[in-house]
């Protein structure tokens, strides 16, 4: 059984579609074309945001951390369960993240909007918002090709499978390597 999963999962990450502006791209060129956007954050006042929920969440908080520490840009954590729950409370759990994008985000900064199903309606508003205010948008979906996300964003990498864990495990390696290869343009 352990085989099997190891080969379904390599196999969705070999399956998976990579687009920069809907144009399909080979992975090594979309993590290239990715990672030189994250560079092009370096030294500038535009920030990196991540976002999802449940295991997608913990990726966004990890890379968060990654991104800060390793890839030496400036994050902002969306994810802190003090404004989470003010926000929630105040506005709806549909506004925990655009509220956050419309205080703290502006143009040219870049969100990465991680969601399994791609349906979640808090990551659709703020990759709405993120687009409207002059940012980039970079989305890591799964489960149905049509997925709303993946019509919100400038980077889309779209796995194509329904089981959370093969999506989530490929959305977390991919990042994983782009700040692994961002910390060796230093």
């Amino acid at each position: 059984m352990t085989n099997d999963y190891v080969k379904r999962l390599f196999q969705c990450l070999e399956t998976a579609e990579c687009k920069k502006n809907d144009v399909a791209l080979e992975y090594h060129m979309f993590l290239q074309e990715m990672v030189d956007r994250f560079y092009a954050l370096y030294g500038t006042p535009q920030k990196l945001f991540f976002i999802g929920n449940g295991g997608s969440a913990g990726i966004s908080v990890h890379m968060n951390t990654d991104f800060l520490k390793n890839g030496r840009l400036s994050t902002h954590s969306m994810h802190d369960p003090a404004t989470l729950t003010c926000l929630a409370n105040d506005y709806g759990y549909d506004e925990v993240f655009s509220r956050q994008i419309a205080m703290a985000a502006g143009k040219g900064d870049v969100l990465v909007a991680i969601s399994s199903s791609g349906r979640s309606e808090n990551i659709l508003r703020a990759a709405r918002l993120m687009r409207d205010i002059g940012g980039t948008v970079m989305t890591f979906t799964g489960f149905a090709p049509d997925n709303p996300l993946r019509q919100l964003g400038d980077f889309n990498f779209y796995v194509p499978s329904d089981k959370y864990g093969i999506v989530e495990s490929i959305h977390q390696l991919v990042l994983q390597q782009a700040v692994d290869e961002l910390m060796e343009r230093y």
